[in-house]
Formats: structure tokens, sequence, C-alpha cells
């Protein structure tokens, strides 16, 4: 198997504090309305009668912290028409700016919603993975900043050896959609993609 980068991530350990989604977009200037990591809430439940009273049954929530997956076959990649968008000897999906059309193909294409469109330059961004502090040596911003180590990264491989293979939880599409290089430890509430009882509750936000 080539070398493929990926994102870990445990959904037992995650407080959805939002501390990495803020961090990615600190550290790389994200104007408002992009953010490239995003935490989500999905959440469910009904009620019931008893008696004379209407009560909870099965309520449920969890978080998900999600950026790009670099996925093994990037469906964001497979449609641009300039190749702007491609995947490094590393396994991580990069966008060429000068290159980048701003058509807006890879955006409808990958179902996680990765590439966004930056409407002052006219290109589409993404998560790069911190290229930069990777090639020092260094963690992508959003594993350090989480104060509950819920985010780890490395060889994909490694981290299926060492957490599983589990990469398809709500609200997450189907893994076999782009074969996603994420690997997580789901919440003990956490529902299989395409299984879902719940929705997202995230509440709108000015960031």
């Amino acid at each position: 198997m080539a070398k493929q980068l990926a994102f870990y991530f445990d959904g037992t350990a995650c407080i959805g504090c939002k501390t990495c989604q803020v961090a990615c977009k600190d550290k790389n200037n994200l104007p408002l309305g992009i953010k490239w990591r995003r935490v989500v809430e999905y959440a469910g439940g009904s009620w019931v009668n008893q008696g004379n009273f209407r009560v909870p049954n099965n309520i449920f929530g969890y978080y998900v912290s999600l950026a790009c997956n670099h996925c093994e076959n990037a469906a964001c990649a497979s449609v641009c028409p300039t190749t702007a968008l491609h995947k490094r000897a590393d396994g991580v999906v990069v966008i060429n700016a000068d290159q980048c059309i701003g058509c807006r193909y890879c955006e409808w294409a990958c179902p996680y919603g990765a590439p966004q469109f930056d409407e002052a330059k006219g290109v589409m961004t993404k998560c790069n993975f911190c290229e930069d502090l990777v090639a020092q040596g260094k963690n992508p911003v959003c594993v350090d900043a989480c104060p509950m180590r819920a985010i780890e990264f490395g060889e994909l491989s490694e981290l299926r050896a060492k957490y599983g293979s589990v990469n398809a939880i709500e609200p997450l599409p189907p893994a076999n959609l782009t074969s996603p290089a994420l690997v997580v430890t789901p919440h003990r509430n956490a529902q299989a993609s395409g299984r879902g009882t719940g929705q997202v509750f995230n509440l709108p936000e000015e960031l």
C-alpha cells in the first residue's frame, strides 16, 4: 500500500469544545464562513407517554470532529478539470491555487464538504494537513490544540493497526464513496453511517 497520511478521531473523548476548529481557523487565517475543520453535534431520541406525562426516550448525542479526510479515492481530485486538486506522494490532497479556476466541481463532488470556496480570492480552499508543520516534524495544529487529545495523525495502516478500521459513523457518509483516510473510535452512542436515527444539532456560527 502506498504511503497515506490519515487522521484519527476518538469519539469517546471529544467534548465538543471546538478548540480544534478555532485553532485551525486561526492558524490558517481563514475568512468568515470558511472552516477547514468542523465539530458536528449529532443527536436524537424521542418522547413517550407515561401516565399523564411525556418523558424522553432513547436520548443520545455525540460529537464528530471533521476535516478533509484526504481520501484514497478522492472525488474532489477526480472531477477537477485543471488538476489543481491532486494527491501527493504522502496521500495528502492539496490544491494548487494558481491552477484553480473556482468552478466548484470539487465542492459538489466531496461528500464531506471539505473543499470550500473563498469568495474574495475566487478559488477553492481546504485542509492541507498543516503541510508546513508536518514538514518540520510537528503535528497538525488541530492535533496539538485538542485538550482531550481526541485527534491524532499518522500512517493510515499504523492507525488502523492501533485503533481498528471504523471510518463511517453518522453523520458522515458511507466510507465506500471515497475510502477516507480516517480512523474513528466511536462514541458509545454512535450510529453507523446510513443507519442514523438522529440529526445534526449545530447552532449557526458567525465564525
